[in-house]
């Protein structure tokens, strides 16, 4: 079995030489389950902490011209506002006010860092801009109420949508909100595994296809769903003596290689995997949803009595520390993780082989939570139409690829995405011909609706306390686990009651 290996890369070199968080600005959590990862996907705003001037990027070089409709154009909630993305935003703006003579396109870059603030000051003020983007939904949310419905612009200019998975049009769409945005980048979720801890272990691969069995070694099929993994992943957990967590010998307490870890996530992630959900109920109220709690106790006997996922102590083993994270490290089996994950400057240039795999069903249903970007529209915009102009502009066929080079993503448009594989294989991985890419496709039509980056009140206050009720989970073995749940949804209530 897996002998102990130890990687002398630190989780803190990683961070700080790797952009900035894929969903925002975290408080710390533990180690077996940070919240912050290494970003692809773009760092999204949180609430404001203080008031601050905008950081202009340079005005595109082409001047205004008298007689157009202005659409001002927000840059900043997500990527973006760094550097070397400025000169092709810039490029992109001139090539649209040089296709029509209607309409003048006008760039505001933010820094990520005072974006929020600036926004919600313009919006205060009534000075809103038109168009808001990229962002994803943690950045969205933070200005609830403010975007514009869609819809009726969609109905009224008979906006074509069938190049979209539907489900994925779905998941924009918000209750009494509307339809807040049209697919741009996508990041799905799945499973990426070591194919050398299976080989060596002589288990079979996890499913190439999202509701198809996994065939064990005995060639017995077993659904894929999460008592499936569950085996699967304690057998794949092993000592120093290279018992797995299935034998009675197995030591704990000397763990050299895990099964399972739902990486770079928080709880909100992790109660997903079970399905949808969220912390608010219809009225408002602090809620903890069945299946999360599910998800919640799953996570927390796998730390603790199972011992298939590194609790806090383990998280912080050297044994663990890779480049990217956990999984990285080659100790690690399976991880759930999103699209931006795969790639050589998130993964790392790791020693072992890989591939990716199908999310498992929980009660038969499977939820592979989506990260994704799109651009809305402000209620404020005095020219609402003309921006969806703009908007249609830069989501076309035509256009839209200009935009991802820039800001990375998969490309939602379901005709793109053939080509984008091949390209981004050819580029990322050239010398790796067997990426399962078929299953980052299928993971679109299982897209968590509401999101589990969605609006929460006083969204920072409760993500510190939700934080700190896994922090403790993470690193308490004889934690009274169902007073603890009970006592979050009571202070999440005081939260949300004291934000009314």
């Amino acid at each position: 079995m897996k002998s102990f290996k130890v990687l002398l890369v630190s989780l803190t070199f990683i961070l700080a030489t790797i952009l900035n968080a894929a969903c925002g600005s975290s408080p710390s959590t533990p180690a077996a389950q940070p919240t912050t990862a290494p970003a692809a996907e773009p760092t999204q705003a949180a609430e404001p902490t203080q008031a601050a001037a905008p950081t202009q990027a340079p005005a595109p070089t082409q001047a205004a011209t008298s007689g157009r409709t202005k659409v001002r154009w927000f840059v900043g909630l997500g990527a973006g506002s760094d550097e070397g993305a400025i000169p092709a935003q810039n490029a992109f703006v001139e090539r649209f006010n040089a296709s029509q003579d209607k309409i003048e396109l006008v760039i505001e870059i933010v820094d990520n860092n005072v974006a929020f603030d600036t926004l919600a000051t313009q919006i205060a003020a009534g000075n809103a801009p038109c168009l808001v983007g990229p962002v994803g939904i943690r950045g969205r949310d933070s200005f609830k109420g403010a975007w514009l419905d869609l819809q009726p612009l969609i109905d009224k200019y008979n906006y074509d949508l069938s190049d979209f998975d539907p489900n994925l049009v779905k998941f924009y769409q918000v209750k009494e909100e509307g339809q807040l945005g049209i697919p741009f980048a996508i990041f799905p979720s799945f499973i990426i595994y070591n194919k050398d801890l299976f080989d060596e272990a002589g288990l079979p691969y996890p499913p190439a296809e999202h509701g198809a069995p996994w065939v064990d070694e005995n060639g017995v099929e077993r659904e894929w769903n999460m008592t499936t993994l569950t085996e699967l992943a304690k057998k794949l957990t092993v000592d120093a003596n290279g018992n797995d967590a299935t034998s009675p010998d197995f030591d704990p307490e000397k763990i050299v290689q895990f099964g399972w870890m739902n990486q770079w996530t928080d709880p909100r992630g992790i109660g997903t995997f079970f399905g949808a959900g969220s912390l608010v109920d219809d009225n408002g109220n602090a809620q903890i949803p069945d299946h999360w709690k599910a998800a919640w106790k799953w996570t927390y006997d796998g730390w603790w009595k199972d011992w298939f996922i590194p609790n806090g102590p383990y998280g912080g083993a050297d044994f663990l520390q890779g480049p990217g994270g956990p999984f990285s490290s080659g100790n690690l089996a399976m991880i759930h993780i999103h699209m931006w994950y795969v790639a050589p400057w998130a993964l790392g240039n790791v020693d072992f082989d890989w591939n990716l795999a199908a999310t498992p069903s929980y009660n038969g249903t499977i939820t592979a939570k989506m990260h994704a970007d799109t651009f809305g529209i402000l209620k404020g915009c005095p020219t609402p139409d003309e921006a969806f102009e703009v908007l249609t502009y830069m989501l076309s066929k035509e256009h839209v690829s200009e935009l991802l080079t820039i800001y990375g993503g998969m490309p939602a448009r379901l005709s793109l995405q053939s080509d984008y594989f091949t390209q981004y294989n050819q580029t990322s991985f050239p010398n790796k011909t067997d990426i399962n890419w078929n299953v980052v496709v299928e993971a679109m039509s299982y897209a968590d609706n509401p999101n589990h980056e969605s609006w929460m009140p006083s969204f920072q206050e409760t993500t510190d306390r939700y934080n700190e009720f896994w922090n403790y989970l993470a690193n308490t073995p004889d934690a009274d686990f169902e007073a603890e749940v009970a006592k979050l949804q009571a202070d999440l209530q005081k939260i949300f009651d004291a934000a009314k």
